[in-house]
C-alpha cells in the first residue's frame, strides 16, 4: 500500500497542472505526506514485528556445549553456556561448539592391506587400531575459538595424529610395537600429541593402541620363532626351578641341621640346668633327708616300743583268759559231773521204781515187747513160760516143747 500511494503521488508530480483532473493545495500536499510518512512507520513496525515472530533473534545452547557469539562491533568473542542468546541478524555472529568427549579412529591405519599403513623401522607395513580421545580445552575457548575451523576433526585432529604416528611408529621394529615397547610408544604418542592439540585449544584425554595387524609371513615367522623362545624359556624356567629345588633342599637340610644343632644344645643346656637345679636342691634335700631318717629311726623305736608294750598286754591278756578258760572248764566239768550224778542217780532210782513194778506185775514186760513191736505183728498168742519167766524166752526158744501159735 505504501509503494502505490508512493507511484500514484509521483505521477501526479509529472503531469502537467492543465492535464490534471484535479488540483491539489499546498495544504492537501503536506497532509498527503504526512499519511505517508505514518503509514511507512506503520508498515516498518508491522514487518519488524512479523520477522520478530517468525524469526525471533534468539538462539539456544544445548547441554554439553558452548555458544561462542562474536560482532561486527567488538570482535572479541563472548561465551555462553547452557540457555538462550539474543542474536541481532547482521549484527551478532553466533558459532556452537561441543565440549563433549569426541573419539577419533583413523580406520585407514587399522590393517596392513589398507590404504595407508604405518611402517616400520624394518620397512614392514603394519596395521594398528588406535583409539583417540579429545575435548576443547574450556579454558581456551577466548584464544582458540576464532581460529578454530569449522571441521575440527578433519582440519586439526586428523592431520596432527597421522603426522605423529606415521613418524613415531617408523622408529620401532615390528616386534617393540607388537609387545616389548607398546606401552612406551603409546606414551610418546600421548605427550607429542597433547603438546600439538593443545596450541589449537584442543585437550588430549587419552590415546589407545589396540590390535596390531602384521603381515602373513612376518605371522607365520614370528609364531614360529615365539615357539621356539617359548621352549627355551620353558627350558630356562624348568632349570632355575631345579636350581631353586636344589637350593630348597640344600636350605631345609642345612635348616634340619641348624635345628637338630639347637635341639642338642637345648637339651644339653635344659640337663645342665636340670643338674645344678638338682645340685641346689640337694643341699636342701640333704638336711631334709638327715631328719626325715632320724624322724623315721623314732618313729621305728617308737612303733617298736609299742609292739613290745602290745605283745605284753597281748600275754597277759591270754593269761588271764587261759586261767578264765580253765577256771570256767573246770566249772563246767563239775557242773556235768555233777549233772551225771544226778542223772544216775534218777536213773536208778528209775530203775529201783520199775524193778519194784514189774516185780510185781511181771505182764508190763510183755506189754512193753507188744507195743513195740505193734507196727510189725497185730496179735501176738504165746504161753506163759513154765518157770513164770519172761515170754519172750518162748519166742527166743527158751523152751523147746513149748508150742507158740500167732496169727498174723
Amino acid at each position: 500500500m505504501f509503494h502505490s500511494i508512493k507511484k500514484l503521488i509521483s505521477a501526479l508530480k509529472s503531469t502537467p497542472a492543465s492535464q490534471r483532473p484535479f488540483q491539489i493545495s499546498e495544504s492537501s500536499k503536506m497532509k498527503a505526506n504526512a499519511f505517508i510518512k505514518t503509514a511507512a512507520a506503520f508498515g516498518i513496525a508491522i514487518g519488524l514485528g512479523y520477522g520478530l515472530i517468525k524469526h525471533p533473534p534468539l538462539e539456544e545452547v544445548p547441554h554439553g556445549m558452548v555458544g561462542i557469539r562474536t560482532s561486527v562491533f567488538n570482535q572479541d568473542p563472548e561465551i555462553f553456556s547452557i540457555g538462550s542468546v539474543l542474536i541481532v541478524p547482521g549484527v551478532h555472529h553466533m558459532r556452537l561448539l561441543d565440549l563433549r568427549d569426541q573419539v577419533y579412529q583413523p580406520q585407514e591405519m587399522r590393517f596392513v592391506d589398507s590404504g595407508a599403513p604405518l611402517q616400520s623401522s624394518e620397512g614392514l607395513s603394519i596395521g594398528m587400531d588406535i583409539t583417540v580421545r579429545y575435548a576443547l580445552d574450556p579454558k581456551q575457548l577466548k584464544q582458540s575459538a576464532i581460529k578454530l575451523p569449522e571441521k575440527i576433526n578433519e582440519d586439526i585432529v586428523e592431520p596432527a595424529i597421522q603426522g605423529i604416528i606415521y613418524r613415531i611408529v617408523s622408529g620401532f621394529t615390528v616386534k617393540e610395537i607388537f609387545s616389548t615397547k607398546r606401552q612406551h610408544i603409546q606414551q610418546i604418542l600421548r605427550d607429542d600429541l597433547s603438546k600439538v592439540l593443545a596450541d589449537d585449544g584442543i585437550m588430549l584425554k587419552g590415546i589407545q593402541i589396540g590390535k596390531v595387524d602384521l603381515p602373513a609371513h612376518y605371522k607365520r615367522g614370528m609364531e614360529a620363532k615365539l615357539a621356539e623362545e617359548l621352549a627355551s624359556e620353558k627350558m630356562r624356567y624348568t632349570l632355575e626351578l631345579k636350581e631353586k629345588e636344589i637350593k630348597q633342599t640344600a636350605l631345609m637340610a642345612e635348616a634340619q641341621k641348624v635345628k637338630r644343632q639347637k635341639i642338642a644344645e637345648a637339651a644339653a643346656l635344659e640337663q645342665v640346668i636340670a643338674a645344678k637345679a638338682k645340685e641346689d636342691a640337694m643341699k636342701h634335700i640333704l638336711p631334709y633327708k638327715a631328719r626325715q631318717i632320724k624322724q623315721k629311726k623314732l618313729e621305728a623305736e617308737a612303733r617298736k616300743q609299742s609292739r613290745i608294750k602290745n605283745a605284753e598286754a597281748n600275754a597277759a591278756a591270754r593269761v588271764i583268759e587261759a586261767k578264765g578258760e580253765a577256771a570256767y572248764r573246770q566249772k563246767l566239768a563239775d557242773a556235768e559231773a555233777y549233772r551225771l550224778e544226778q542223772i544216775g542217780k534218777a536213773n536208778a532210782e528209775q530203775m529201783q521204781r520199775e524193778g519194784d513194778i514189774v516185780s510185781k506185775h511181771p505182764l508190763l514186760i510183755q506189754k512193753a515187747m507188744a507195743d513195740k513191736l505193734s507196727d510189725k505183728i497185730q496179735v501176738i498168742i504165746a504161753p506163759p513160760s513154765m518157770d513164770k519167766g519172761l515170754i519172750t524166752s518162748n519166742l527166743l526158744g527158751g523152751n523147746p516143747q513149748t508150742k507158740t501159735s500167732f496169727k498174723q
